[in-house]
């Protein structure tokens, strides 16, 4: 059976030990930290490697989309027509650049590209908006090493490029 205990940071901590099997896990929610022991004691009876958790998998930014999308829905609040075609539209553009590769430069590189392709400066500060928001989720809630930064500053430079209005806080 899997132990798990909330350490002083708020988090909790997944440790299984099985037929001579060790393997622990941290995680920031209990649901996950509960999903994770069950996938990986099942595991470790069929004779595989525990699993290393879903969030440790996590590549692309597109992962990141998808992981939003899921929890979105997980709580009831599935995106609507216009946030889905806006994540659609990300997941297209820039869903297969890795997760430490994005940064203000390609962030820059991306917002000339939209503004070329005939978004206006509203629809590329939504763009952004929403790019900010699902690092900042992936961050807060699944404690993924990733900071917002980049896309803060990335807002700015555009700003200064007059490709977007003002430097608005992301949308929730």
């Amino acid at each position: 059976m899997a132990s798990i205990t909330k350490v002083p940071s708020g988090a909790y901590r997944v440790q299984i030990r099985r037929k001579g099997r060790y393997a622990s896990e941290t995680f920031l929610r209990r649901d996950d930290a509960h999903r994770w022991a069950r996938q990986a004691e099942t595991r470790v009876d069929q004779g595989l490697a525990p699993n290393k958790s879903s969030v440790s998998r996590l590549q692309t930014f597109g992962d990141l989309i998808d992981l939003h999308i899921t929890d979105m829905c997980e709580v009831g609040k599935p995106p609507r027509r216009s946030k889905a075609a806006t994540l659609t539209t990300l997941k297209r553009d820039l869903g297969k650049e890795r997760i430490g590769h994005l940064d203000r430069q390609k962030l820059i590189d991306y917002g000339k590209m939209r503004a070329d392709q005939g978004a206006g400066p509203v629809t590329l500060g939504i763009d952004i908006g929403v790019i900010e928001m699902i690092i900042t989720h992936a961050a807060a809630v699944h404690g993924l090493d990733i900071s917002p930064e980049p896309v803060d500053l990335a807002r700015v430079a555009l700003k200064r490029l007059g490709l977007i209005l003002s430097v608005p806080s992301p949308p929730h």
